[in-house]
Formats: C-alpha cells, structure tokens, sequence
C-alpha cells in the first residue's frame, strides 16, 4: 500500500512539472508555419550547459494557435519568446513575440 502511494504521488509530481513547464516563457525559432491547419513549429532554444553548449537547438513542437493572427506576425526563421498550454495532449500558443 505504501509502495502505491509512493508511486501515484511521483507520477502526479512529474504530471505537474511536465504541465509548469508548458506555461513558462520560452524562447526559439520558428521552424515552420501552416496556415491551413493553423499550427506553427517552433526549435526551442536550451537553456543553460546541459549536454553541451549553451543556446542549442532543444526538442521541435508543433503548436496550434489561438488565432490566425499570430501566424502572420512571424515567419520562419524567426526567434520568438512564447508561452503555450497543453490541453488533451495539444500544445496551443498564448503568446507569441518576435525578438
């Protein structure tokens, strides 16, 4: 029984951190944009020396938008500061800024 709760509490301990994460301001460069489907791919950029140099390419995530205005103040190959939420494993943007 003790077993069990250790393990409900470490999955609910990473489900939150997975989820704090998402809705932090993050920082990368806008790998692709499609309109018709209203999603954009962002490169995160890393943070910090972890497995290598500093400023690295990190994971690449396709977001959907809140509105197709955000897809037309960017382009590919831009760098943009963003914030996202995850909602039934869909990653969709709330903020998006050119840098």
């Amino acid at each position: 029984m003790g077993t069990t709760r250790f393990i409900f509490a470490g999955a609910a301990a990473l489900s939150l951190l997975a989820t704090s994460a998402l809705a932090d301001d993050m920082t990368g460069t806008v790998m692709r944009i499609d309109r018709l489907n209203g999603t954009i791919s962002i490169q995160q950029t890393q943070k910090g020396t972890v497995g290598g140099s500093a400023g690295g390419a990190g994971a690449l995530q396709e977001y959907k938008t809140k509105d197709a205005a955000m897809l037309d103040a960017v382009h590919a190959g831009d760098r943009v500061n963003y914030s996202a939420t995850e909602t039934n494993g869909t990653g969709t943007l709330t903020k998006l800024q050119k840098q």
